[in-house]
């Protein structure tokens, strides 16, 4: 999404069965090992609270509202910071993964795809390794979008689609083989650019994540979602998360919900990873918080018992 205080369409699906089927495909190259992860469509939910990797609280607190344990827990990790194995520890125990999204504010991107930071990403990899359950990891997300320094106008789409590989390529050399790589796209909108300029290829990517939110009272499932999904359709077959979203109140979020839940099924998703934090920054950075709203709570409780979650 847009820059936020806290670390932060010509192409029709011809039918349910086929996106089924390319949603449960596994292509060779594609990061497939002990930590595969199971890719059904409607299969995941997942959240971001403030607080995280430094609490799991919020995220029970999630639950209960949700009435229903998250299988994907996410936190946002600054360059240099290790991996959050006592964390990701925690997040096992409950049942779910891991989902983290690595920042590159503090680097260069195109000493990441030289090799300057090779240390640091063994130590990285190993520990992920080590670790030995499935983890969920994206670099650079939004990178089609210009609100990040690695995004649209900052950096040339090679430069970043040369990092990415360099990380994928060293992670496997590490034999960390329970990574799911997950690039990380914004929803098509004004400002945004061409998303095949990032596109890593096939081998390097394992799904394909979208993030997207309901600012207006207007917007639907297909005016946020359906072009972008279409347009991924396009490069590949790859499964879809809607790796970060949220239906602000100014939406109307017990209205809204349910069409979000139900395009999720309709396109055939992976699922989706609630923002559930709270901003104050004008219609771009709303409380996206469901708990404000009994209404919304009862919306979202519904939405999820639609869901058939697997058990990663």
């Amino acid at each position: 999404m847009r820059p936020r205080v806290v670390l932060l369409v010509a192409i029709v699906i011809a039918a349910a069965a086929v996106v089924v089927a390319v949603n449960r495909f596994v292509s060779p190259g594609s990061g497939a090992g002990p930590g595969t992860l199971p890719q059904q469509p409607a299969s995941y939910l997942g959240v971001y609270e403030t607080g995280p990797p430094r609490t799991y609280q919020p995220v029970t607190a999630f639950t209960r509202m949700a009435g229903q344990q998250p299988n994907l827990v996410g936190y946002y990790s600054g360059w240099r910071e290790p991996f959050q194995v006592s964390f990701a520890e925690t997040v096992h125990r409950h049942g779910a993964v891991t989902i983290m999204q690595w920042d590159p504010t503090l680097a260069s991107v195109s000493e990441i795809a030289a090799g300057g930071y090779d240390d640091y990403l063994r130590t990285f990899a190993d520990n992920v390794r080590s670790f030995g359950q499935p983890v969920v990891i994206g670099f650079g997300h939004e990178m089609n979008a210009y609100w990040y320094s690695w995004g649209y106008g900052h950096l040339p789409a090679s430069t970043f689609v040369a990092a990415w590989r360099h990380i994928v390529t060293l992670f496997r050399g590490q034999r960390a083989d329970n990574v799911t790589w997950l690039w990380t796209l914004q929803a098509d909108e004004t400002g945004t650019g061409p998303i095949a300029s990032w596109w890593p290829g096939s081998q390097y990517v394992t799904w394909i994540g979208i993030d997207g939110y309901y600012y207006r009272p207007s917007e639907t499932f297909f005016s946020i979602f359906g072009q972008t999904i279409a347009q991924v359709r396009v490069l590949t077959g790859k499964p879809v998360l809607l790796s970060e979203t949220a239906v602000g109140p100014y939406a109307g979020q017990a209205a809204k919900i349910p069409g979000l839940f139900a395009g999720m099924r309709h396109y055939g998703t992976l699922g989706l990873v609630w923002f559930d934090i709270a901003q104050d920054g004008g219609i771009y950075s709303q409380d996206w918080r469901i708990e404000n709203s009994q209404a919304a709570e009862t919306a979202f409780r519904r939405g999820v018992a639609t869901l058939t979650l697997a058990s990663p």
